[in-house]
């Protein structure tokens, strides 16, 4: 395996995963690494099963110790490699990852109690707290931004959707301005964080009220960026959450067109999961109209999903069916 260079691994990884996997992974790619690539699986030659195997094991344990580093730093990481693997290999992949490790900016602060970060952040700027909420964990954000002042909350949450990549320089500064030095040096990279779906992952975890406030401020500054930040809210496929009371609320008030097409494009546990909640000639009927239906487009499926979710946030939005959001929103039946 030594002999091999990494550019060489990743085409032998490639060709391990077959077709349909690697297709997505190179999708990835920018023009100049799939050049590369391309270039080392034309000039690789035979494969044997054990380089594969070897390969595919270092790939594996690479994942696993980047996974334990994202989760509790280094030391932490170490200590359970060398539970599963030995100290021996845990130490050799923890110093192959030193020279190129890249720890997630604010690490160190996402280890720490929301309750306590807020007391510290509450009173930066907007765009400060925007940058750090961005860089944390969706359950971790959502306890911090709920507890901001309502005028503040709002303008956080806007400035993170609106945000883009953000200099490494700025993110140093900040880090020193809350833990006074660097845990690590940050890549001269830039870092991508925040957007939409920063926001919307935030969202999902705060409370309705919270919510709403924030939706109507974002209305007034941002029409189009608060529609947008709404129509990921809640997803098709969150129907799996709803209680069957409401489902069958939920069929009752949706086009009956749009069914059929929505579920063409639904997973197995959607599916279900109205099937469930509607009477067996009805639910044949249904199955009958998904087979009538042939070949559809995405944007078609997409579209009529969205209509159902639309009709989902209207009766949430009027009391009439009760979406859990997080721990505060346990339903007693």
């Amino acid at each position: 395996m030594s002999k091999l260079t990494s550019r060489q691994k990743a085409a032998v990884l490639l060709l391990a995963l077959g077709d349909s996997i690697a297709i997505q992974i190179v999708k990835e790619l920018d023009e100049h690494e799939l050049e590369q690539i391309c270039l080392e699986i034309a000039n690789l030659g035979e494969i044997t099963p054990e380089m594969i195997q070897d390969v595919t094991e270092e790939f594996y344990e690479m994942c696993l110790a980047n996974n334990y580093i994202n989760r509790g730093g280094i030391d932490y990481a170490r200590t359970l490699l060398e539970k599963a693997l030995g100290p021996t290999k845990a130490g050799n992949i923890i110093n192959h990852l030193a020279a190129s490790l890249r720890v997630r900016p604010f690490d160190f602060v996402r280890r720490t109690d929301p309750a306590q970060l807020l007391n510290y952040i509450q009173n930066e700027h907007p765009q400060t707290i925007a940058l750090v909420l961005a860089h944390l964990d969706p359950d971790q954000s959502a306890g911090i931004i709920a507890g901001l002042a309502p005028d503040k909350q709002a303008e956080v949450a806007y400035r993170m959707a609106v945000m883009e990549s953000t200099s490494p320089d700025i993110i140093r500064e900040v880090e020193h301005v809350l833990e006074r030095k660097l845990s690590t040096v940050v890549p001269r990279d830039y870092t991508s964080a925040g957007g939409v779906n920063s926001v919307v992952e935030i969202l999902n975890r705060v409370d309705r009220a919270t919510e709403k406030m924030i939706l109507e401020t974002l209305e007034t500054q941002n029409p189009e960026l608060a529609d947008q930040v709404k129509k990921l809210l809640f997803v098709f496929e969150d129907i799996v959450r709803l209680d069957d009371r409401y489902v069958q609320l939920i069929l009752s008030e949706v086009d009956q067109d749009d069914l059929p097409l929505a579920l063409k494009g639904a997973t197995d546990s959607v599916y279900k999961k109205i099937e469930n909640n509607m009477s067996k000639r009805s639910a044949q009927n249904l199955k009958d109209e998904i087979e009538f239906l042939g070949p559809v487009r995405i944007r078609d499926v997409e579209e009529s999903q969205q209509r159902i979710v639309s009709v989902i946030r209207s009766l949430e939005d009027q009391g009439q069916i009760i979406i859990a959001r997080g721990d505060e929103d346990q339903i007693i039946s």
